[in-house]
Protein backbone atom coordinates (compact mmCIF):
# COMPACT_ATOMS: atom_id res chain seq x y z
CA UNK A 1 0.00 0.00 0.00
CA UNK A 2 3.36 2.02 0.98
CA UNK A 3 3.99 2.15 -2.54
CA UNK A 4 0.73 3.26 -4.09
CA UNK A 5 0.63 6.37 -1.52
CA UNK A 6 3.97 7.16 -3.23
CA UNK A 7 2.38 6.98 -6.56
CA UNK A 8 -0.72 8.69 -6.55
CA UNK A 9 1.01 11.21 -4.08
CA UNK A 10 2.67 12.41 -7.37
CA UNK A 11 -0.33 13.33 -8.97
CA UNK A 12 -0.99 15.02 -5.59
CA UNK A 13 -3.14 12.56 -3.70
CA UNK A 14 -2.92 12.00 -0.08
CA UNK A 15 -4.51 8.94 2.15
CA UNK A 16 -7.89 9.93 3.84
CA UNK A 17 -8.09 6.28 5.11
CA UNK A 18 -6.51 2.87 5.26
CA UNK A 19 -7.72 -0.11 6.62
CA UNK A 20 -4.57 -2.24 5.72
CA UNK A 21 -6.45 -4.28 2.84
CA UNK A 22 -8.03 -1.14 1.57
CA UNK A 23 -6.61 2.63 1.08
CA UNK A 24 -8.37 5.52 -0.08
CA UNK A 25 -6.44 8.97 -1.58
CA UNK A 26 -7.84 12.12 -2.34
CA UNK A 27 -7.25 15.53 -3.69
CA UNK A 28 -6.96 18.04 -0.97
CA UNK A 29 -8.55 20.71 -2.68
CA UNK A 30 -11.46 19.04 -4.14
CA UNK A 31 -11.95 16.08 -1.38
CA UNK A 32 -14.92 14.45 -3.41
CA UNK A 33 -11.53 13.02 -5.95
CA UNK A 34 -10.98 10.18 -4.71
CA UNK A 35 -9.50 6.63 -5.37
CA UNK A 36 -9.07 3.38 -3.53
CA UNK A 37 -7.09 0.91 -3.81
CA UNK A 38 -7.95 -2.42 -2.66
CA UNK A 39 -5.50 -6.06 -2.58
CA UNK A 40 -7.85 -8.24 -1.19
CA UNK A 41 -11.57 -7.27 -0.03
CA UNK A 42 -12.39 -8.13 3.39
CA UNK A 43 -15.54 -9.83 3.35
CA UNK A 44 -16.50 -10.51 -0.29
CA UNK A 45 -16.05 -13.43 -2.48
CA UNK A 46 -14.29 -10.75 -5.16
CA UNK A 47 -11.57 -7.98 -5.29
CA UNK A 48 -13.83 -5.38 -7.25
CA UNK A 49 -12.14 -3.34 -9.86
CA UNK A 50 -13.45 0.08 -8.97
CA UNK A 51 -15.81 1.55 -6.45
CA UNK A 52 -18.52 4.19 -6.88
CA UNK A 53 -20.49 5.64 -4.19
CA UNK A 54 -24.18 6.62 -4.87
CA UNK A 55 -26.41 8.60 -2.93
CA UNK A 56 -29.12 5.80 -2.35
CA UNK A 57 -27.05 2.13 -2.48
CA UNK A 58 -30.82 0.63 -2.46
CA UNK A 59 -32.09 2.20 -5.29
CA UNK A 60 -29.05 1.46 -7.16
CA UNK A 61 -29.04 -2.40 -6.17
CA UNK A 62 -32.61 -2.61 -7.17
CA UNK A 63 -32.55 -0.74 -10.34
CA UNK A 64 -29.29 -3.38 -11.02
CA UNK A 65 -31.59 -6.37 -10.10
CA UNK A 66 -34.60 -5.19 -12.58
CA UNK A 67 -32.18 -4.18 -14.91
CA UNK A 68 -30.86 -7.98 -15.45
CA UNK A 69 -27.94 -7.06 -14.10
CA UNK A 70 -25.45 -9.83 -12.50
CA UNK A 71 -25.15 -9.12 -8.67
CA UNK A 72 -21.57 -10.51 -7.70
CA UNK A 73 -21.67 -9.69 -4.17
CA UNK A 74 -25.63 -9.06 -2.64
CA UNK A 75 -26.48 -5.54 -0.64
CA UNK A 76 -24.81 -6.04 3.12
CA UNK A 77 -24.08 -3.28 6.13
CA UNK A 78 -20.21 -3.41 6.36
CA UNK A 79 -18.89 -2.84 9.94
CA UNK A 80 -16.71 -0.01 8.60
CA UNK A 81 -19.84 1.96 8.06
CA UNK A 82 -20.72 1.49 4.72
CA UNK A 83 -23.56 -0.79 2.89
CA UNK A 84 -22.68 -2.10 -0.66
CA UNK A 85 -23.05 -4.41 -3.35
CA UNK A 86 -21.32 -5.62 -6.12
CA UNK A 87 -21.94 -5.59 -9.82
CA UNK A 88 -20.59 -7.05 -12.75
CA UNK A 89 -20.46 -4.29 -16.06
CA UNK A 90 -20.79 -4.92 -19.32
CA UNK A 91 -17.17 -5.10 -19.70
CA UNK A 92 -17.20 -7.80 -17.39
CA UNK A 93 -15.61 -5.53 -14.16
CA UNK A 94 -16.95 -6.26 -11.16
CA UNK A 95 -18.30 -2.72 -9.43
CA UNK A 96 -18.48 -2.19 -5.81
CA UNK A 97 -21.42 0.09 -5.60
CA UNK A 98 -21.93 1.59 -1.85
CA UNK A 99 -22.99 4.45 0.08
CA UNK A 100 -21.81 5.48 3.24
CA UNK A 101 -24.15 4.61 6.75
Amino acid sequence: MKRNAEFYGLLGLQEVMNHGWIMTLASPSHPSAQISIMEADATAPVTPDMSMEVEDVDAAYIAMQEGGAEIVYPLHNEEWGVRRFFVRDPNGRVINVLGHR
